[in-house]
């Protein structure tokens, strides 16, 4: 089947090629025919990379290490759930991956808009064909990155997915921000397509605002299921590290959350053309900008694929080729990018629009320029410079605060230009809930708290408070016109307006969400404590105490655990169990009872989790009290295998492992007496704790936006009402008598 599938990326590439040539010529010369043929070279694309994705994900569930990328990403102990999913956790498996789901939201795209824009449906389709092409090449002819190549001498055992991915998260992390950021190719497609045709107008971005909402939304999942995935499985106690490659997924989050905000001013006021075709094409460039830091391995991070030269200068000539050709457009085009009406006043809507852009971008120019300062400093010193969290904050934080507070402004104000009056009336209810917020924060904390925590909560406060201002006077003012029960009115308000008020939830999850971070980086508490069995340390109150520790041995996992039990005042709270689990090394150079305890290895916090606060812990047993004992195993079992292996050269493979069978089961034996030694003969062990209040609000202001996005995405219900009341009224007149 591997040859089954190396042919699926020859003839998928041969297709871009084709839907490329055909799509631009069917443009040039007006000959829908040949439009036509070349949108369906990209279903056809879809239809031939689903089956080459398909191939490979059965060689995964198969074991069939003749693949190299199976033997190098999965074993038979791998579980079936994550064997699934090991296919991109591999270089070549995410591209291949990356190239389905774009010829997918390509294929959805093209064909909803298949009687609309045709003027710049072609050079788009031709767009989203050359992205496939340029990744199908990349799997086609560059070595590394081939899903397909084989070993004619199979392992008879892969080498395992790495346990930091043997986690629930990583089912759906890469695949949502793979989507956001094959979907944000598609309205820079079209909006180089805009350009390309003269079609300057909003139509492009009536038909690709969804697909710029759901990258947008895709992205915001992906990011926050690595937030926490950081915060559960990486051992560390936070969600967020700044690490480039969370970097690279939340830039263009914040250039499509520019975007999205900003064609309403477009397709209303006909204002910020430029702006806007500026803005998606930067937006798409970051997507790719974003996916050339997940496989380049130019900057330190956990995320990363190791570096292939190949694939780096064939990402570097792309998105040079984006950012040249993007320009290039846009200048052409300036005198059609003209805005058709100007800004009324500084105080509306418009305005407020205006400046949550710039803050916005100016946020994503400075993850940018210090997320690649080390590259920059090294460009211009040859010294790399390392940056860490604390360069971030100084700016990030007021640019934060500051949007915030704008999200709260928007929904409240009015177009065009707003009164006084109208001012005071909108804003003395969000701005009361802000200081009466602050006032209760300075009784409960006191004024020694940080002043980013005080302003976040203000902030949030205020956002809250004008959210539901707007849901109530719009209820308000709709059970006046129809006199409709509340709760029905506050459901048909929203039905009728998805857009504006999935929108207000997803500015209101936003600030429940900031007031979580604020909360638990400014009010944590932290500490490392030693402690032998049936020790204690206390942490903000609460008493925590060391009650036993935990084995378990298994030829595929080492697991040293602890129970600890946490009270506070006398009261218990909660108890707490977590490990340390080490992952055999294929190594042979270890030892055979070293391989045991020096392969991959992976922390199980222990967590519980409540509306006001965390208490999270991990423990980080030493391993130096069996060193000793190791290096005896080794000793002896290296010995034994040297005297066993002639013995069974030459035998069929089951009797092989008949004769060894004996050997491999004194090892695991002599392994488990190893680790039981951590609970009949306990050392000291270390662990860190810490107290995070309010960190679920974090969670569930994600849980909030991820709903607010889904009432804006969810298709308006105006036509297929209208189609059934018109067949209801059709189905009267046939039935009434003539």
């Amino acid at each position: 089947m591997a040859v089954v599938g190396r042919a699926l990326l020859i003839l998928g590439l041969l297709t871009c090629a084709y839907g490329i040539g055909v799509s631009v010529y069917g443009a040039r010369s007006g000959r829908r025919e040949w439009v036509d043929s070349g949108r369906r070279s990209v279903y056809a694309l879809a239809a031939l990379m689903v089956c080459a994705f398909a191939i490979l994900d059965v060689a995964f569930l198969r074991n069939d290490f003749s693949y190299n990328l199976v033997a190098s990403a999965s074993s038979t102990t791998t579980p079936t759930l994550f064997k699934a999913a090991a296919i991109w956790s591999t270089q070549a498996g995410s591209l291949l991956l990356w190239i389905m789901l774009l010829s997918l939201w390509s294929s959805l795209v093209l064909f909803l808009s298949r009687n609309k824009v045709r003027e710049i449906a072609p050079y788009a389709t031709a767009v989203l064909l050359g992205f496939c092409g340029f990744f199908t090449t990349l799997t086609v002819f560059v070595h590394s990155a081939h899903p397909f190549a084989t070993s004619a001498t199979p392992p008879t055992e892969g080498a395992g997915l790495d346990p930091l991915l043997r986690h629930v998260t990583m089912m759906v992390h890469p695949p949502m921000l793979y989507s956001g950021y094959t979907m944000l190719t598609i309205p820079f497609a079209f909006a180089v397509g805009a350009l390309i045709s003269r079609r300057t107008g909003a139509e492009w971005i009536q038909v690709t605002r969804r697909f710029a909402l759901a990258a947008w939304l895709c992205l915001g999942i992906g990011i926050m299921l690595g937030a926490r995935w950081s915060y559960t499985e990486l051992g560390w106690g936070g969600y967020w590290a700044w690490d480039p490659v969370e970097n690279a997924a939340l830039m263009p989050w914040l250039l499509a959350t520019a975007f999205i905000h900003s064609i309403m001013i477009q397709e209303k006021r006909g204002m910020l053309k430029t702006w806007n075709v500026s803005l998606i094409l930067g937006t798409g460039t970051m997507a790719i900008v974003g996916t050339f830091l997940v496989r380049s391995g130019i900057l330190s991070s956990i995320h990363a694929f190791v570096s292939n030269g190949t694939l780096n200068w064939a990402f570097v000539a792309l998105i040079a080729a984006m950012v040249v050709v993007s320009i290039g457009l846009v200048i052409w085009r300036r005198d059609q990018l003209r805005s058709e009406a100007r800004l009324d006043s500084l105080l509306s809507r418009e305005a407020v629009f205006l400046f949550q852009n710039l803050v916005l971008v100016a946020l994503a120019l400075v993850i940018f320029w210090v997320t690649f300062f080390p590259l920059i400093s090294q460009a211009i010193t040859g010294t790399q410079v390392s940056v860490g969290p604390p360069a971030f904050r100084p700016f990030v934080v007021p640019l934060a605060l500051i949007l915030v507070l704008l999200s709260g402004i928007g929904p409240i104000i009015a177009w065009r230009r707003v009164t006084l009056e109208n001012l005071r009336r909108s804003f003395v209810f969000p701005a009361a809930a802000a200081l009466a917020t602050l006032a209760v924060l300075l009784l409960a904390v006191g004024s020694g708290a940080s002043a980013f925590a005080f302003a976040m909560f203000g902030c949030g406060a205020f956002v809250l408070a004008a959210v539901a201002q707007e849901f109530w006077r719009g209820t308000r003012a709709r059970r006046a016109m129809s006199h409709e029960p509340a709760p029905l009115a506050f459901a048909q308000l929203v039905r009728r307006n998805r857009r504006r008020y999935g929108g207000y939830v997803v500015h209101a999850g936003l600030a429940v969400l900031l007031i979580g971070v604020a909360a638990s980086t400014s009010f944590q508490h932290s500490r490392y404590a030693t402690l032998m069995p049936g020790q204690s340390t206390k942490l903000d109150g609460y008493t925590v105490r060391y009650v036993k520790p935990t084995v378990a041995a298994t030829p595929a996992r080492l697991s040293l655990g602890a129970v600890l039990a946490v009270s506070k005042g006398g009261h218990p709270v909660a108890t707490l169990n977590t490990r340390h689990e080490l992952y055999p090394s294929q190594d042979p150079s270890l030892g055979p009872i070293g391989r045991f305890f020096n392969g991959s290895d992976e922390s199980r916090i222990g967590l519980t989790s409540g509306f006001t606060r965390d208490v999270w812990t991990v423990v980080n047993p030493s391993l130096q009290p069996l060193q000793g004992l190791i290096m005896q195993g080794d000793r002896l079992f290296t010995r034994l295998e040297r005297d066993t292996m002639p013995r069974v050269v030459g035998l069929p493979l089951a009797k092989a492992n008949a004769a060894l069978a004996p050997l491999w089961q004194a090892r695991d034996r002599a392994i488990a007496e190893l680790v039981a030694r951590y609970v009949n003969h306990p050392w000291p062990v270390t662990f860190l704790m810490i107290v995070s209040p309010l960190v679920m609000w974090l969670w569930i202001g994600a849980l909030i936006v991820v709903a607010g996005a889904l009432i804006a995405l969810w298709p308006i219900p105006t036509l297929a009402w209208l189609r059934a009341r018109s067949a209801a009224y059709a189905g009267r007149l046939a039935r009434e008598p003539a």
